[in-house]
């Protein structure tokens, strides 16, 4: 838009031109007013069709010499837009031909002032189109050196995210995988050689812990080696596996209250996920901080929103280590649901763990 504005002041400065001449004298043709217009409806269309329309305006101007001056235009524009080729070579011999045809002196003075008018209406256009055809040409250029230099970096970003992958992924096979994998063989042979029936449960328990522990891990990893044409996800946890999660910890003897809506509310998948998160890391925290201290779990519909809490007593830590990103895991997964947290004592001696999720159309 802003090109086809400047080719019709353009245009029409040079039709205003044209017509002041003829109007003063200045050989002024047959059907002028026509010329004017062919001048017009030409210099629009130059940068569609600029050698057509420079051999158009090249026989106008041989019957119409005032209409040279358009020529000018249109010879930079067929120089800027087709480059040192042979259109542009058409158009300079299509100009010069007409030039000499309606300027032919007499004398030497005469022939040095064609000269010098040739070098500004063929060399000076020709040129300046020369210059901006190269220009746009380097521009371009650049621009795909800058578009292959950013797929480079995206590949060898990827590249390194790959191989980042699978050195995670071999770490937690060799070292984590390992480790679970004797506790779960030594569960087990405890399980076959209890004592007593408590000790034969407590076993179990956490034998078939660890088990499920490493077909999660078998998941992940998987997840860490896929391909990107074959892509893979995790067993996506739902709402519905809460109650589990608190009965496995029941079964290993700690002191679970659950308290779930029956049935359970359809929730969307993020926050289904996320509320079995933040259970899980809950009770985790809770036996790792709190160990045999009371714990509460509860599911329940608030005004349109879900609310899950888990709360326990504070009591002495167990001593285990810890990696301090429980609490950061846990908001990282709320806000990405959409919902609120708030974990920290609650002035009564509990220490809760509150997440707030909206559902569809109770927000």
């Amino acid at each position: 838009m802003r090109l086809l504005l400047l080719d019709a002041c353009l245009a029409i400065a040079v039709a205003g031109v044209l017509a002041l001449e003829a109007l003063n004298g200045v050989s002024r043709p047959a059907l002028w007013q026509l010329t004017i217009v062919a001048v017009l409806v030409l210099l629009l269309l130059r940068r569609r069709f600029p050698l057509v329309t420079m051999l158009a305006m090249a026989v106008l101007a041989w019957f119409a010499p005032p209409a040279q001056l358009a020529t000018i235009f249109t010879l930079y524009t067929v120089a800027a837009l087709r480059g040192p080729k042979w259109p542009a070579a058409v158009a300079v011999v299509a100009d010069l031909v007409v030039a000499l045809a309606t300027y032919q002196p007499s004398d030497l003075r005469g022939w040095e002032v064609v000269g010098f008018v040739l070098a500004l209406t063929l060399l000076l256009p020709l040129l300046a189109g020369l210059w901006m055809h190269q220009r746009a040409v380097l521009v371009d250029a650049l621009h795909d050196r800058a578009d292959q230099a950013e797929r480079t970096r995206d590949l060898l970003a990827e590249r390194a995210v790959t191989a980042e992958r699978r050195r995670i992924a071999r770490e937690m096979h060799d070292v984590v995988a390992h480790r679970v994998s004797i506790v779960a063989l030594q569960a087990g042979a405890l399980s076959v050689r209890a004592p007593d029936e408590e000790t034969a449960r407590l076993a179990e328990v956490i034998r078939e812990s660890s088990a499920a522990a490493l077909t999660e891990l078998r998941d992940i990893l998987r997840v860490l080696r896929e391909q990107e044409n074959e892509p893979k996800t995790l067993p996506s946890p739902t709402l519905d596996g809460v109650a589990q999660l608190a009965g496995d910890l029941a079964a290993a003897g700690a002191d679970v209250d659950t308290e779930v809506p029956d049935p359970l509310p359809q929730v969307p998948e993020k926050v289904g996920r996320a509320a079995y998160r933040i259970v899980q890391e809950a009770l985790t925290n809770a036996a790792k901080h709190a160990p045999g201290a009371p714990i509460r779990v509860r599911l329940s519909l608030d005004r349109g929103k879900l609310v899950v809490e888990v709360a326990n007593a504070l009591g002495a830590s167990a001593g285990l280590p810890g990696a301090g990103y429980g609490v950061i895991g846990m908001r990282e997964r709320v806000t990405l649901a959409g919902g609120a947290l708030r974990v920290g004592p609650d002035g009564s001696g509990d220490y809760v763990v509150r997440a707030v999720f909206p559902l569809a159309g109770g927000a």
